[in-house]
C-alpha cells in the first residue's frame, strides 16, 4: 500500500463519514453541535450502528453499505451546510496534532505501524476486525489455526469491539491490509480528541491562537502518545470519548431542554460502551451523576425525568450488544490482579498522567529526574490552578471533564497495574489540559509568568515525545508484506506452519492459510523432539519438531537464516523471497514418514555424524519395512563467524552477512576498511538474524566491523532493545538450499566423516 493512500485517502474517507453521520445526529438533536463536534459526533455514530450491525453474522456485512447510505443521507438532508468556513485556528490545532501521531511512521517513509515486538495486541486487533466486519462474533467455519484460537478466546467471549468499526469500515472501502492503515487511524482518533477540547477550553481561553496551541499540546500527553506507540488505539479512543461526553453533557442542562437535546450525549456514551464494555460507563459515571444533579436543581423531577428517560432508552438500545456479548469479556480477569503487569516493569507513577516524562518509554523513570521533577510539579500546580478557574468561571464542561479523574483514580487503586497504567494513560489529557489552560490564562494577567510556565509544560510534553519518536518500535514493513503476499497466494493450502514467533503472520497475515505458530497461539499440540512445547515468544527449527506433529502441516513459512535447517522430505521448496521461504509436501502425502537424523544445533546447522548413528538409521527403517528404504542427506551450505572481527574463508566467492538480533538507528558492516552492507531499524523477534547485503570476497582472512549508528532525526532510531551484538555469521550467497545426496542402505558408511543437515530413511513412495 502506498503513503499516499495509507495516511490521505483514508483518512479523508473517514472524515467523510463521521462528516456525513456527524450531520445527521445534528439534525436529530433539538439544538445545532457545535461546529468543532460534529466529527468526533459522527465517529461515535459510527461505532454505535457498527456495533448493532455486526452483533450477527447475517448484517455484519451490512455494515459498510449502512454506514454510507446514513453518511449521504445527513450530508444531503443538511444542505446547504451551515458551517460554512472552518476556524482556521481549529484546523492548524487538530491538524497538527494529527502530525505528531503520525510523525513517528511518516517519516520512516513506509506504511508500517509502531508498536512491534513491544506489544503483540495489535495483531490481536487486526485479526477482530477482520473477522467481525465481515461475520459479526461468530467463529463458526474456520478450521483450526491460531487466528480462531485469537478470535475463540476475545471475540466469541465478548470482546468490546466498537473501537474498530471505522477502522474496519474505512479500510474495506480504501482497500489494502489492515496493517498499513493501523496508524492513520490512531492519528485520527487523536484528531477527535482535540475537537472536543476545542470546545471545553472556550471558556477559560477566549483568543482562538492561545486556544489553538493550548489544545494541540493538551491532545498529545506523552503517556497517551507512548500508549498509541504501543498500538494503544483503545485508550487514545477511550480518551477522545470521555472528552467527548464532557463537551456535549452541559447541553442537556441548558435552560428549555428538549429530549432531543440527550440524543448526542446518549450516542457519545453508547460509543464508549461499545469500545469498554462496562468500564465506558464507569468513565463517565461521576459526570452523568452530576448532570443529573444538576437538571433536578434547575428544571424539578419530573422535567429532568423527561430528559432521562429518553437519554436512557437510547443508551440501553446501544449497549445491547455489549450485553448480550458480556459485559466482562474473558481478557477482564487480569484487569483486577494486583501481579498484572503485562508488559510494563513495574506499576506507572500517577504523576505520569500530567503527560510530561521525558524517558522515551514509559516504563522507565526519565533522566536528569530534576529536571523532570521541576517540570511535573510547574504542571501540576497549573492544573490545580485550572481546576479552580474553571470552577470560578463556570465552566461545566471542563468541570464534568474533570470529574472523570475520580473514574480514573477508582481504576488505580482497584485494579492491576496492567489496567491502571491504561486507566492513567486515558486521563492525561483531562490533566494536561487543566494545566495548559491554567498557564495560558495568566498571559492575559501576567504574561511573563505565563509565558514561563506555557513554555515549561509545552517543553516538557514536547520534549518527552520526541524522546518517545526515537523509541518508536516500527514493524519491519518489507518483511510482513512478504507475509501478506504469502497468505494471498497460498490461500487455501494449509494448514500452514511458522516456526519463528511472529504473532502477525500467525493470527492476521496467514489466517486464509490457516497457520499456526509453533510458539504462538495454538490449537494443535506441535511437541519438540525432545519432548514438550515451545514457550512462547521461541523460535524454534524444523529439525527441533516431532515428525508426527511436523508432518500436520501441508505449508511451512519459514524466515530465511544462514542456520536454519532443510525441512524434512517430502517437504519441497515452492516460493522464496527476501525474508521467507514456502515448503510445501503433497497434499495427498499419507506416510509413511521418515526415520530422521537430526545433526547440528541452532549456531551450528551441520555436524559429522557417527557411522553407528548412520548405520541405526538404515536398520530402523529395514525395521519399519519402508519399501524400497535409502538414505538421503541433506546438505548445509558452510557458515563462518566473524563475531570477533576476524573473518576466515577457505575460498572467494560470493557471500551474505547475517546478524542475530535487532537493529535500531542504523547499522554498517566494513569488511578490510570498506563499507559492504547496511540495515536500519529492523526489529525483530528471539532467534531472527538480519541480512546486512552481500559482498564479493577472496579466500583468506579478512577484517570486519560492524559501526552502530546513535540515535537520529529518524524515527525508532534511539530506546530498546539496545543494538544487536550477534553473532555475525557469513554463508555463501545464492546456493540452493539443503542439496540432497541419496545413498542406498548398504552405502550407508559413505555419508561417515561428511558434515551433514540431517539424514533420512525414506521408502521409494
Amino acid at each position: 500500500m502506498s503513503m499516499f493512500l495509507a495516511w490521505v485517502v483514508f483518512p479523508l474517507v473517514l472524515l467523510a463519514l463521521c462528516a456525513g453521520l456527524g450531520l445527521l445526529v445534528d439534525l436529530l438533536s433539538a439544538r445545532r453541535l457545535p461546529g468543532a463536534l460534529v466529527l468526533p459526533v459522527g465517529l461515535a455514530a459510527m461505532i454505535v450502528v457498527g456495533e448493532l450491525t455486526t452483533a450477527a453474522a447475517a448484517t455484519a456485512k451490512l455494515t459498510v453499505p449502512v454506514l454510507l447510505l446514513l453518511a449521504v443521507l445527513g450530508a444531503g438532508l443538511s444542505l446547504p451546510w451551515r458551517f460554512g468556513r472552518p476556524d482556521p485556528w481549529l484546523v492548524a490545532a487538530a491538524f497538527g496534532v494529527f502530525c505528531v501521531f503520525a510523525a513517528p511512521v511518516v517519516l520512516s517513509g513506509s506504511p508500517t505501524f509502531a508498536g512491534y515486538i513491544k506489544l503483540d495486541d495489535t495483531a490481536t486487533w487486526f485479526a477482530l476486525t477482520d473477522r467481525f466486519m465481515e461475520h459479526g462474533h461468530g467463529i463458526g467455519g474456520l478450521e483450526p489455526s491460531t487466528y480462531r484460537a485469537t478470535l475463540e478466546f476475545n471475540l466469541a467471549g465478548g470482546y468490546p469491539v466498537g473501537t474498530f468499526v471505522p477502522f474496519g469500515a474505512a479500510q474495506k472501502l480504501v482497500g489494502g491490509d489492515l496493517a498499513w492503515v493501523f496508524q492513520p487511524y490512531v492519528a485520527f482518533l487523536a484528531t477527535m480528541l482535540a475537537l472536543p477540547l476545542w470546545e471545553m477550553l472556550g471558556g477559560l481561553l477566549p483568543s482562538r491562537r492561545v486556544r489553538a496551541f493550548a489544545v494541540f499540546i493538551a491532545a498529545q500527553p506523552a503517556l497517551l502518545f507512548g500508549y498509541s506507540l504501543w498500538g494503544g488505539v483503545k485508550e487514545v479512543g477511550a480518551a477522545a470519548g470521555v472528552a467527548l461526553v464532557a463537551a456535549l453533557a452541559p447541553a442537556a442542562v441548558r435552560p428549555g431542554a428538549r429530549s432531543r437535546d440527550v440524543v448526542p450525549l446518549a450516542i457519545a456514551c453508547g460509543a464508549l460502551a461499545a469500545q469498554l464494555s462496562v468500564g465506558g460507563l464507569a468513565w463517565i459515571g461521576p459526570a452523568l451523576l452530576a448532570v443529573a444533579a444538576i437538571a433536578v436543581s434547575r428544571f424539578g423531577w419530573r422535567s429532568a425525568l423527561r430528559l432521562a428517560l429518553p437519554f436512557a432508552l437510547l443508551l440501553g438500545a446501544f449497549a445491547i450488544p455489549a450485553v448480550v456479548h458480556g459485559l466482562l469479556p474473558p481478557s477482564a480477569e487480569p484487569l483486577t490482579d494486583p501481579h498484572s503487569l503485562g508488559n510494563l516493569v513495574a506499576p506507572l507513577k500517577v504523576v505520569q498522567a500530567l503527560g510530561i516524562w521525558p524517558s522515551g518509554d514509559f516504563r522507565f523513570d526519565p533522566e536528569p529526574s530534576v529536571i523532570t521533577a521541576v517540570l511535573i510539579a510547574v504542571g501540576l500546580a497549573s492544573a490545580a490552578f485550572g481546576l479552580w478557574l474553571a470552577w470560578r468561571r463556570r465552566s461545566l464542561a471542563l468541570l464534568l471533564y474533570a470529574s472523570s479523574l475520580l473514574a480514573a483514580g477508582a481504576l488505580v487503586l482497584v485494579g492491576s497495574p496492567w489496567n491502571g497504567g491504561k486507566a492513567l494513560a486515558t486521563a492525561s489529557p483531562v490533566v494536561l489540559s487543566l494545566a495548559i489552560a491554567g498557564a495560558a490564562s495568566l498571559l492575559r494577567v501576567d504574561r511573563v509568568t505565563g509565558v514561563v510556565l506555557v513554555v515549561a509544560i509545552a517543553g516538557g510534553v514536547i520534549w518527552s515525545n520526541v524522546l518517545a519518536y526515537g523509541g518508536a518500535s516500527l514493524a519491519p514493513y518489507g518483511q510482513l508484506s512478504e507475509l501478506q503476499q504469502i497468505g494471498e497466494r497460498y490461500a487455501g493450502q494449509g494448514p500452514a506452519l511458522m516456526t519463528e514467533y511472529n504473532p502477525y503472520g500467525a493470527r492476521h497475515f496467514l489466517r486464509n492459510l490457516d497457520a499456526e505458530g509453533a510458539s504462538e497461539l495454538r490449537v494443535r499440540e506441535i511437541p519438540l523432539a525432545a519432548g514438550g512445547t515451545a514457550e512462547k515468544g521461541e523460535a524454534v527449527d524444523t529439525d527441533e519438531l516431532a515428525l508426527p506433529g511436523l508432518f500436520e502441516y501441508r505449508t511451512l513459512v519459514l524466515r530465511r537464516s544462514p542456520v536454519r535447517s532443510r525441512p524434512p522430505l517430502p517437504y519441497r521448496l515452492v516460493w522464496s523471497g527476501k525474508y521467507y521461504e514456502v515448503w510445501q509436501r503433497p497434499a495427498d502425502f499419507e506416510g509413511p514418514l521418515p526415520e530422521h537424523l537430526a545433526l547440528g544445533g541452532r549456531l551450528e546447522p551441520a555436524a559429522v555424524p557417527k557411522c553407528a548413528e548412520v548405520g541405526g538409521l538404515g536398520e530402523l527403517a529395514l525395521l519399519h519395512r519402508l519399501p524400497g528404504a535409502h538414505l538421503v542427506a541433506a546438505r548445509h551450505a558452510p557458515v563462518y563467524d566473524a563475531t570477533d572481527g576476524t573473518l576466515e574463508l577457505p575460498r572467494a566467492g560470493r557471500y551474505a552477512a547475517w546478524l542475530l538480533g535487532s537493529v535500531r538507528g542504523d547499522v554498517e558492516l566494513w569488511i578490510d576498511g570498506h563499507k559492504t552492507g547496511e540495515a536500519r531499524q529492523q526489529l525483530e523477534n528471539e532467534g531472527s538474524f538480519v541480512e546486512l547485503g552481500e559482498s564479493q570476497l577472496g579466500g583468506g582472512t579478512h577484517e570486519v566491523e560492524l559501526r552502530f549508528g546513535g540515535a537520529d532525526l529518524h524515527p525508532g532510531s534511539g530506546g530498546f532493545p539496545r543494538p544487536a551484538t550477534g553473532p555475525l555469521l557469513f554463508s555463501p550467497a545464492g546456493e540452493a538450499p539443503g542439496e540432497l545426496v541419496t545413498v542406498p542402505i548398504e552405502g550407508s558408511r559413505r555419508l561417515c566423516g561428511k558434515p551433514w543437515d540431517w539424514i533420512e530413511a525414506v521408502g521409494s513412495g
